[in-house]
C-alpha cells in the first residue's frame, strides 16, 4: 500500500469574494467546484486547481467567518505550489507589485523558492517543480500558460517533537524519510518524507520547532491536508490498516467527487486519504466547471435553502 502524493489541501476564509478573485485573478488558478461544505451547508466549499482539475492540483477553502489563526506548533504550516524552473522571475514581479511576497528568490533544501502570503496571511512558498512534469494549463488564467501553478507541492506541518509522527509517516502510511534541512525562520529543522515516485508533489516536510506556541486555527490557516490514493477501494483498505493499528478515524466518508478518511496525525494535525476517481466532472462538464453552484446527490433536494443561505461571490 502506498500513498501516492498530494491530492489537495483545505484551508479557511473569511472573505469568501476576496478569496475568489485573488485565486483566480492574481494566482491565475481554475475554480473548479463552487460547492458548499458537507458539514456545514451555510458555507462555501471552494476548490481551484489546474485547467483539468487534476488531482494534486486542488486548493480549497472553508468559507467561515473565523477571526485570524494564531501561528505556532501543531499546525500546517506552509503550502507549497510547484512552478516551472523559468517563472521565478515572473512570480517575483507579479507578487512584488501586489505586496505579498515575503523575501526575494531563494534556494531551500536544494530547490530554488519564493515565499509569499495572501491577503488573509495563508503561507505559500513556490518551488521549482520536477523536469519533465506534466502541466494542465487554463486558457483562461490570466497567467501565461508557462508560468501557471501546475499543483501543490511539499506541504509543511509543525510538530513539537519528531518520533510520534515520524512513526505514524513511516509504519503506518509507508513513507519513506529521505533527508533533512534547517528551518528558513530560524526555528527548528526540517525533516522531509517521500510517497509515491517522490518529488515536490509527494512530499511531506515536518519542521520540529518545541519553541513555539500552541496554534490556534482561523483564518489563513490550513485546515487539514490530503494525500492520493488511486481509487475507492484502496479507501477501504487504507480504512483496515488504521483500524489494525487502532489509530482512531472517521470512517469512510463519500464526498461524491472522491471518497475519504480522516484521522489525526500525533502532532494534532488533521490529516485525509483521498481517492483520485471520481473527480470533479463527475457531475458537470469539464468545459464549464466552477460556474454554478455544485451539490451532491444528498443535498440536492435542500438546493432552494442551501442557496438561500449563500452569499454572492461576484
Amino acid at each position: 500500500m502506498e500513498l501516492t502524493g498530494i491530492h489537495h489541501l483545505t484551508a479557511i476564509t473569511a472573505q469568501a469574494r476576496q478569496n475568489k478573485q485573488f485565486y483566480t485573478d492574481d494566482l491565475g488558478l481554475r475554480l473548479v467546484k463552487k460547492t458548499v461544505n458537507q458539514d456545514d451547508t451555510s458555507a462555501y466549499h471552494l476548490f481551484y486547481a489546474d485547467g483539468l482539475a487534476s488531482p494534486g492540483s486542488d486548493l480549497t477553502f472553508f468559507d467561515w467567518p473565523a477571526a485570524p489563526e494564531r501561528r505556532g506548533t501543531h499546525s500546517i504550516s506552509r503550502t507549497g505550489l510547484r512552478v516551472g524552473k523559468d517563472s521565478f522571475d515572473y512570480w517575483a514581479a507579479r507578487l512584488s507589485d501586489r505586496g505579498l511576497t515575503d523575501g526575494g528568490i531563494a534556494t531551500l533544501d536544494g530547490r530554488p523558492s519564493l515565499d509569499f502570503e495572501d491577503p488573509e496571511g495563508q503561507r505559500f512558498r513556490l518551488v521549482e517543480d520536477s523536469a519533465g512534469a506534466v502541466a494542465n494549463a487554463w486558457a483562461k488564467s490570466p497567467v501565461p500558460a508557462q508560468h501557471q501553478i501546475n499543483g501543490l507541492g511539499p506541504i509543511t506541518i509543525s510538530v513539537p517533537e519528531l518520533a510520534p509522527t515520524e512513526i505514524v509517516l513511516t509504519h503506518v502510511m509507508n513513507m519513506r524519510k529521505v533527508r533533512e534541512y534547517a528551518s528558513p525562520d530560524g526555528h527548528g529543522s526540517v525533516h522531509v518524507f517521500e510517497m509515491g515516485a517522490g518529488g515536490p508533489s509527494a512530499e511531506l516536510h515536518v519542521a520540529v520547532q518545541p519553541d513555539l506556541p500552541v496554534a490556534r486555527q482561523g483564518a489563513g490557516a490550513v485546515h487539514h491536508v490530503a494525500f492520493r490514493v488511486p481509487n475507492k477501494p484502496a479507501i477501504h483498505e487504507w480504512a483496515k490498516r488504521l483500524n489494525e493499528f487502532r489509530i482512531p478515524s472517521s470512517g469512510e466518508v463519500e464526498r461524491y467527487y472522491f471518497r475519504s478518511l480522516y484521522f489525526r496525525e500525533p502532532g494534532g494535525n488533521l490529516f485525509e486519504l483521498a481517492s483520485d476517481d471520481p473527480g470533479f466532472a463527475v457531475d458537470e462538464p469539464l468545459e464549464t466547471l466552477g460556474e454554478t453552484l455544485s451539490l451532491p446527490p444528498f443535498l440536492e433536494g435542500r438546493r432552494e435553502q442551501i442557496e438561500a443561505g449563500l452569499k454572492s461571490l461576484d
